[in-house]
């Protein structure tokens, strides 16, 4: 009997979803699928080191005429890793999804991101504005900037780390079932027990004696090149979708780095206040992971945005 057969989501048990997957040059990207393929769609991306599973219990709360497909983003989930020998770059994310648009002809869609996906999800609509209509973003500002004296050491970082784990990386770590439970909710102290069985069933794969996680080790490394808060606010005014930001109270809300009353997320919220037409932030009771083990909070705010027609005022 599979590890993970106790720990399935509701969503595998009841065949609510299929399984998907879009050839790429290195190997394919995974992704999972709620809906008929001829509802309006819905592009969900998760947050940094989770996997497609993080939205198994939101979107089966959300409108059911709509197509929802979730990836597993390179190197997370069961998506294949990128070729050796080159990091992580954040802007190969945007070439992803939009791999990923094209394979399933879509031309126009909505995204909703948590977290780093809602960073992809921001950028995306900014560099192809004409093809997102509503852009949801998940406990995050959609844009995560840093000093412009920063940059060259952010870049110097990156490489180094990587160079530095391709010398000292060896075989993964084989885990009991339990004993990986317990190592992904060190590391994620907003995911709740049951939410951090859901995210391991696609996060880890079986070997012999036990599981290992399927995450890319460079997934951990100094993103190598990141963008000021001037170049988020020229990226931010292409931005022509309806947008949605959900905030949770103990969420980043708690934590000084992302404050938003003070730059640069303060200026990154005046910039979506300035510039985009139709803006609307809510806060939520809960942590970052609210959409994962409290769907129930962010829900009907969702399918209230999902619903509405564009063209009206938030």
């Amino acid at each position: 009997m599979s590890f993970f057969s106790k720990w399935m989501s509701t969503a595998a048990k009841k065949g609510l979803c299929r399984e998907l997957s879009f050839t790429v040059p290195w190997g394919h990207i995974a992704a999972k699928a709620w809906g008929h393929p001829d509802g309006p769609p819905v592009l969900c991306l998760h947050g940094w080191a989770d996997n497609a599973n993080t939205f198994d219990r939101l979107i089966p709360l959300l409108p059911e005429e709509l197509y929802y497909v979730a990836l597993d983003f390179p190197g997370h989930g069961i998506s294949s890793h990128r070729p050796p020998g080159v990091p992580y770059y954040f802007t190969e994310y945007i070439t992803d999804v939009r791999r990923v648009a094209d394979s399933l002809n879509w031309n126009r869609f909505s995204i909703l991101g948590h977290s780093m996906g809602g960073n992809v999800a921001a950028l995306f609509s900014s560099v192809f504005s004409e093809m997102v209509d509503k852009l949801i973003i998940l406990d995050g500002y959609g844009f995560y900037p840093i000093p412009a004296n920063a940059i060259q050491s952010q870049l110097q970082k990156g490489i180094d780390e990587l160079v530095r784990l391709e010398k000292e990386q060896g075989p993964p770590r084989v885990y009991t079932p339990d004993g990986a439970l317990r190592r992904l909710l060190q590391g994620n102290d907003s995911v709740s027990e049951e939410s951090g069985k859901i995210l391991l069933q696609r996060g880890s794969a079986e070997v012999p004696g036990g599981l290992v996680f399927t995450r890319d080790l460079r997934i951990n490394l100094t993103t190598p090149v990141r963008i000021t808060v001037d170049q988020c606010l020229e990226f931010l005014k292409n931005i022509t979708a309806a947008i949605l930001m959900i905030s949770a109270k103990d969420g980043q809300l708690k934590q000084e780095k992302w404050n938003p009353d003070k730059p640069p997320f303060s200026c990154i919220l005046e910039g979506y206040r300035t510039h985009c037409n139709q803006f609307r932030l809510e806060q939520v009771e809960g942590n970052h992971h609210v959409h994962l083990n409290e769907p129930e909070r962010v829900a009907g705010i969702i399918n209230e945005f999902l619903k509405m027609d564009i063209s009206s005022k938030l």
